[in-house]
């Protein structure tokens, strides 16, 4: 059991903690707006320029062929324009992507009871107006899955994989292009 005391004392370091946290950002926020700190989805209505979010709602992402590759764009459509409606477009992101998996976890009779599967992109994107190459990238992400007796359960494993890896490389192309976006502004 604690005691009035202990309680007292608790509350106490509690608010000095909160005191100094207030003040540590008091103090950090003029010298990290002084040095040009700005966040990267940060509104440029202050510098008079267009944010990055504008700038990524004005991509046109080009069609990626296969079930994974509809995934991949879908996921970069919405993640660019935050699911509503997409601007003029200004720049075009081309998508390549190669998918493999690979066997782990090997038994003696040749049998694989896990499987990773592999995605990488090649993209670029590319100014409208005169299709200058803005950036080149590479991206690529794995996802593990386990092979069963079920043949339904490998095929669903398999896609669940698939849909995974697809989401992380559309996570790191938006990053990408965002953070390339948010310099060349």
């Amino acid at each position: 059991m604690s005691s009035p005391d202990d309680e007292a004392r608790g509350k106490t370091m509690i608010s000095r903690r909160s005191a100094m946290t207030a003040l540590s950002l008091a103090l950090l926020g003029p010298v990290l707006s002084g040095c040009g700190f700005q966040p990267l989805y940060g509104s440029a209505a202050m510098t008079g320029g267009t944010g990055v979010g504008d700038q990524l709602a004005s991509i046109d992402i080009q069609e990626i062929p296969g079930r994974v590759g509809q995934v991949v764009r879908n996921e970069l459509v919405f993640k660019t324009t935050g699911g509503g409606e997409a601007a003029e477009p200004m720049y075009r992101l081309d998508i390549a992507l190669r998918e493999s998996a690979q066997s782990t976890l090997v038994e003696i009779d040749g049998d694989a009871k896990g499987l990773v599967f592999a995605l990488n992109a090649d993209f670029k994107l590319v100014r409208k107006e005169d299709n200058a190459v803005l950036m080149t990238g590479k991206a690529q992400s794995r996802a593990a899955y386990q092979k069963v007796e079920s043949i339904f359960a490998n095929i669903r494993a398999r896609r669940d994989a698939e849909d995974r890896a697809a989401k992380m490389i559309a996570d790191s192309i938006r990053t990408r292009v965002a953070a390339h976006l948010s310099q060349a502004a």
